[in-house]
């Protein structure tokens, strides 16, 4: 049975259709990467798992699968305990998701408390190791307020923050594209590390080709609300059928003389 089952989903925005019949899957342990142009819909399909889709888009038809479990036969009540504790998103703006009145640490300490009735220690104790696991100075960042880290700090305590209640599935909207290539490429490595250490499946959502080479088991193409290509990533990236593919591969191909190589070749870390 997969983790997330999506079929013949449909959003539309007034008369406009967003996204037309889309059907998808992820495996357990998976990182299934959406690629398209902007304006191809891969953002509101992530939007759309959650239930957090942006005032006036509606979910018309089909039907969202987490666990077998159908979610749009959940209350909003329900959704809530389900959002961090089984599905967790890290977003492309880092600094919109924090208060820039108070330290990481009690930005942090709330996300549990939300959800768990653990002591003060135990919550403390769970922040530090979260800290920990994405390579940040835990007792520095946890009296540190927002503007007094870097993009690719913040970026990590998104990732401590979406990890701290180790969800089952963590949704990863463009996570890299407000990074410099380098500290884009240490995320990257970051978030496979975290996808080894806890099991968790991973949908990560870009416009970058040379990302999904670096970490996908399973892609699929975008284009203007329609799957247009899907499978396996080394059959996608190496025997592309669809022009629209081909055309990025093409694209990427052109584009790798311009950019710096820092994000390496696909597989598993050592």
């Amino acid at each position: 049975m997969s983790l997330l089952e999506i079929k013949g989903l449909r959003l539309v925005a007034g008369k406009q259709t967003l996204i037309h019949d889309m059907h998808l899957s992820i495996q357990e342990g998976d990182w299934l990467t959406v690629i398209g142009e902007s304006g191809s819909g891969k953002t509101l399909t992530g939007l759309s798992i959650g239930r957090l889709l942006p005032n006036g888009v509606h979910h018309t038809s089909g039907q969202i699968t987490f666990k077998g479990q159908s979610l749009s036969a959940l209350s909003e009540k329900q959704m809530n305990r389900l959002r961090g504790r089984e599905i967790a998103y890290v977003f492309q703006d880092y600094t919109g998701v924090f208060s820039p009145f108070l330290p990481i640490g009690k930005q942090l300490d709330e996300t549990l408390r939300v959800h768990y009735t653990w002591g003060r220690q135990e919550r403390k104790e769970r922040i530090v190791q979260a800290l920990n696991d994405v390579s940040l100075p835990a007792k520095r960042v946890v009296v540190s307020y927002p503007f007094q880290l870097s993009g690719g700090q913040l970026q990590r305590v998104c990732i401590a923050m979406a990890m701290l209640l180790e969800p089952k599935l963590l949704i990863a909207d463009e996570p890299t594209s407000a990074l410099d290539w380098v500290t884009g490429a240490e995320i990257i490595d970051l978030l496979i590390q975290l996808r080894e250490k806890t099991g968790c499946s991973i949908l990560f959502i870009t416009h970058d080709l040379k990302l999904a080479r670096r970490c996908a088991d399973q892609i699929v193409i975008m284009r203007e609300g329609r799957i247009v290509e899907s499978g396996n990533a080394e059959d996608v990236l190496t025997q592309a059928i669809h022009p629209y593919t081909q055309k990025l591969l093409a694209a990427e191909s052109m584009l790798s003389y311009a950019e710096p190589d820092v994000v390496p070749k696909r597989g598993r870390l050592s």
